[in-house]
Formats: structure tokens, C-alpha cells, sequence
């Protein structure tokens, strides 16, 4: 019998299709499980304390699986990680939803974690390849997709808190794992884009042949996308706070987040273009000023409609940043990918907590530019990262 190969436009319009659904669910799982979080601390009894540790046990297995992850993808190819993990994705939050106490939770947040870390790193360095094929900039877009999907979940979140989170975290984790098993026919047909060993730097070596990127750039590249998720942190834990500070109403505060979120997924959406035309480097520096300066005029006005409008400039400022800084990650392969992402997420981990202490010695607007100087930072390394990648 003989076997039809796939054109490779096909095959990078099916990948890239694929690629859009693995993004928008990763958004929506994860706002599922942030936004019911207060049902599941009170289902399980824990306290503030245990809740933190629950969280951090999430956290510590999504930075194992993006290690991982990054190892199994530069041997097996990254399409591998997109199949199993999303399935074990989904479980592992239909498990969460039937934990009823503190030690089960720890257990499940570390699988959710793990998987989430193995789904990350190879839904990225698949995007990489992609990108590689199709031979234009479509990062951004893809990474649009997690913050819609984000969104959508939040929403849905919202208008079901009738729904006991049990009921709820097993509906997503089991259409999420139905998902992943539907499209694992076309994921296995769209795998010959994988090319694990593709800009692999040699063990030890700092400076790899072209098309590689040196060691001491990947982890410049993965402090600028802690610097990014720093932000990220800071809106999704204190932007409310802060326009509640304001003397804002709590509904007012509330949309903060959102307002944020959806100048985010803008930015992302019509980010390859701009990326196409003026060049990423362009794009992240001059997004990096516009972040710096509207949450540094956001923070100091001390009216609800300019810090509203300084969060709604974070995260339309710092939009492509992330994208341009994985693409950037990818000449050096999955390996290089999930090292940036492993230390960019421990800005998003770290960086609320930090903000918070800073505010108990100072205040929370003086802690606030915190993030509006990183981005000033963004901009100033941009070029020096970007310009050649």
C-alpha cells in the first residue's frame, strides 16, 4: 500500500492549527483552576499556608517537566509532548476537583504541574519549528491563543460558580483529554516538522556554530522573560489590590486583570505583523517603553482611570515579548527553549511575592515600578538580544 505524503504547506497549516487548539487549552485549564481555587481551599479545609505549599508543589513540577521536557523534545522531537501530556493535563485537574484533603492535593498539583511543564516546553519548541517552516512570524498569534483561551476560561469560570469545582474540573480535564486523543492522528502526520537536533549547541560549548545561541545569551534571554512574567505576576495578584487602594469599587478593581489580559491578547493577535514588518527587536523595545512608561504613569497618578489605563499598557507593551524571546531561544533547540522558559516562570512565581514585600517597607505603588523598570530593561537589552535572531 502506498502512503500519500503530506505537502509541507499542509503540513504546517495542520501543526499550526493544532498548535492554536494546544495554546488556547493551556489558557483555559489554567484559568479554570486559578478561578475555582477558592472551592477547592475551602472543599479541602486548608489554610492560606497549605494553599501556598499546594501551589508550589505545582510550580516545583512544572519546572521539572519543562527540564524534562526540554531533553525528551531535542531526542524525540517536540510533536512527542503534545499527545500524552495534555492528556495527562486533563486528569490530573479532574483529580484535583476530587482531592479532599491536603496531602492528595500535593500529589495531583505535582502531576497537573509536571504535565503543564511537559506540555509547555513541547507546544513551544514545536512552535518554534513551525515558525522555521512556514518561514514568517507566527509566535505571537500562537501565544495570542493561550490568552484568549485564558479568557474564555475565566469567564466560563465565572458564569458557572454555581457548578460545584468538582463537576466542573472533571467536564474540562476530560473534554481536554478527549481533545488531545481526537487530534493524535494528525499530531503523529504533522511530526515530520520536528527537527530535535536543529540548532542544538554541543555539550559545554558557549559559543555554538551558526544558527545556535551561545549559553551566557540563553539565559539573558531567559532573565528578560522572568522580567515579563513579572509583570504578568504582578497584574493577575495586585492590579486589583492596587485600584482597590485607589478607592476604586470592587467591580472597577476586579476588571483591572481583565482589561489587562485583553490588551495582552490584542497586542498578540496583530504582533507578527508588526514583527514582520519592523523586526522583533523593534517591536519588544518599543513595547517595553510603552509598558515602563504607562504603568510608571499608571502608579504615580493615583486616579482609578490612569492606573487602569498603565495596566492596560503593560500588557499591551509587554505582549510580543515572551514570543519573540522563545523564537529567539529556538536557534539554540528545545533544550535551550525550556531553560528560558524554567527561568522565565520563576518570575511569574517569584515576582508577586517580591512585590508584596516591597510594599510592606514602602508601598504598594512604590513596589509597583518594580515591574515598569524591568520593562524599561526589556527595552534597553532588546536590541542587543534580538537583533541578529
Amino acid at each position: 500500500m502506498t502512503t500519500l505524503a503530506v505537502p509541507p504547506h499542509a503540513a504546517v497549516t495542520t501543526e499550526r492549527r493544532l498548535l492554536t487548539a494546544v495554546f488556547a487549552v493551556l489558557g483555559v485549564v489554567m484559568a479554570v483552576w486559578g478561578a475555582r481555587m477558592p472551592a477547592v481551599q475551602a472543599a479541602s479545609g486548608v489554610g492560606s499556608g497549605r494553599l501556598a505549599l499546594i501551589l508550589l508543589a505545582a510550580a516545583a513540577g512544572m519546572v521539572v517537566g519543562l527540564r524534562v521536557g526540554s531533553r525528551l523534545a531535542h531526542t524525540y522531537g517536540p510533536s512527542r509532548l503534545l499527545v500524552v501530556p495534555t492528556v495527562v493535563f486533563g486528569a490530573a485537574l479532574a483529580l484535583l476537583g476530587q482531592c479532599s484533603n491536603w496531602s492528595s492535593l500535593i500529589a495531583a498539583a505535582l502531576v497537573f504541574g509536571l504535565a503543564h511543564g511537559l506540555l509547555d516546553v513541547g507546544a513551544n519548541s514545536a512552535a518554534v519549528n513551525v515558525q522555521r517552516a512556514a518561514g514568517r512570524s507566527i509566535m505571537a498569534g500562537l501565544h495570542a491563543s493561550y490568552s484568549i483561551g485564558a479568557l474564555a476560561g475565566a469567564a466560563v469560570a465565572a458564569l458557572t460558580t454555581w457548578l460545584p469545582h468538582r463537576t466542573m474540573f472533571a467536564l474540562v480535564g476530560v473534554l481536554t483529554a478527549a481533545a488531545a486523543l481526537a487530534a493524535a492522528p494528525a499530531i503523529r502526520r504533522a511530526s515530520r516538522l520536528d527537527d530535535p537536533a536543529a540548532g542544538a549547541p554541543p555539550a559545554g560549548q558557549d559559543h555554538p556554530a551558526a544558527g545556535g545561541v551561545p549559553r551566557t545569551a540563553i539565559w539573558l534571554l531567559g532573565a528578560l522573560a522572568a522580567a515579563c512574567l513579572l509583570g504578568e505576576g504582578a497584574a493577575a495578584d495586585w492590579s486589583a489590590v492596587h485600584l482597590r487602594g485607589l478607592g476604586s469599587a470592587e467591580s472597577t478593581a476586579a476588571a483591572a486583570y481583565a482589561a489587562y489580559s485583553a490588551a495582552m491578547a490584542a497586542g498578540r493577535l496583530f504582533g507578527d505583523r508588526f514583527i514582520a514588518r519592523f523586526g522583533a527587536a523593534t517591536v519588544v523595545r518599543a513595547g517595553g517603553i510603552t509598558a515602563a512608561l504607562g504603568l510608571g504613569v499608571g502608579v504615580t497618578s493615583g486616579t482609578t482611570a490612569a492606573a487602569l489605563l498603565g495596566w492596560v499598557a503593560l500588557g499591551l507593551g509587554l505582549s510580543a515579548a515572551v514570543p519573540c524571546l522563545i523564537t529567539a531561544a529556538g536557534a539554540g533547540g528545545p533544550r535551550a527553549v525550556g531553560t528560558v522558559a524554567a527561568v522565565g516562570y520563576l518570575g511569574l512565581l517569584l515576582g508577586p511575592a517580591v512585590i508584596g514585600a516591597l510594599a510592606s517597607v514602602t508601598s504598594l505603588p512604590a513596589a509597583l515600578f518594580l515591574p515598569a523598570t524591568l520593562a524599561a530593561v526589556v527595552a534597553a537589552l532588546a536590541h542587543r538580544t534580538l537583533e541578529s535572531r
